[in-house]
């Protein structure tokens, strides 16, 4: 486990009641939880359980079809306007997504920029910030992921796993208070996986940054999370701290995706 959230503290994210459909496709159905600011919570479960959608909900690529998404107190699907909510328009959805980053999958690097552009461009152009204090943010977080040497390097010169560190270096260059990661080692080879599972446990430990996480990645799951939440067809069947959830599962979904996922007997 990374570290202990403030349970007192209100929620850094919280869905009250959210479905999301797609045409007659149900992905999401009546989703009512929160995470606490700090936490570090996993979501795990078969492809199609809704994971994913969640965190595309958060970065607001898909919208709720019903139901309310908070992020730090604030809707974010939804917004006040003359004393009842409403949807919310591009300028309130832009501005509550400045605090959530979102690392992918496939790491979506600018290909004609270099790293160090790569990192600062949304901080100076979408933020506003100083591009000399940008850069030098940027060259920090290059050393923190070990890539201080790579800076002036195009993503086409660098590795799959040199290509994810950069890919979290510029989520964490708009100091995102949510951080989102989306099976981010699932195009990597398999001898880099541990140096980027590493690097964000070292992240979750060492920052107050909330996570959400989808992965496929058990062991680092059980690890460095808080809590893990268990998804079949959009509903959570299960949830709790890693050591309950992976030692002692309650519910037999859980108990038969764990046993083909970690192919127990």
């Amino acid at each position: 486990m990374s570290h202990t959230p403030e349970t007192e503290a209100a929620p850094m994210v919280r869905f009250e009641n959210v479905t999301k459909r797609f045409g007659d496709n149900q992905v999401c159905e009546d989703l009512t939880f929160t995470v606490a600011p700090g936490e570090f919570v996993t979501l795990i479960g078969p492809s199609g359980s809704g994971k994913t959608t969640i965190l595309r909900l958060l970065m607001t690529l898909e919208r709720v079809t019903s139901g309310l998404i908070e992020v730090g107190g604030e809707p974010l699907s939804h917004m006040p306007r003359g004393g009842r909510t409403v949807p919310a328009d591009e300028k309130h959805l832009r501005r509550i997504r400045r605090r959530i980053g979102m690392v992918f999958q496939q790491f979506n690097l600018f290909p004609n920029m270099d790293v160090l552009r790569n990192i600062t461009e949304a901080p100076v152009h979408v933020l506003g910030r100083d591009k000399e204090a940008a850069e030098a943010h940027a060259m920090e977080l290059l050393g923190m992921v070990g890539l201080a040497e790579k800076a002036r390097e195009h993503p086409s010169r660098l590795s799959g796993g040199q290509q994810q560190r950069v890919a979290i270096a510029r989520a964490l260059a708009m100091r995102p208070d949510v951080l989102l990661l989306d099976e981010v080692t699932s195009a990597l080879d398999p001898e880099l996986v541990a140096g980027v599972l590493g690097l964000l446990r070292e992240i979750a430990s060492t920052t107050d940054i909330t996570f959400l996480c989808v992965t496929h990645e058990m062991g680092f799951a059980r690890e460095v999370s808080d809590r893990v939440m268990m998804f079949d067809a959009g509903r959570v069947v299960e949830e709790g701290p890693p050591e309950s959830l992976f030692g002692e599962p309650g519910h037999e979904r859980t108990r038969s995706f764990l046993r083909a996922v970690l192919d127990r007997p």
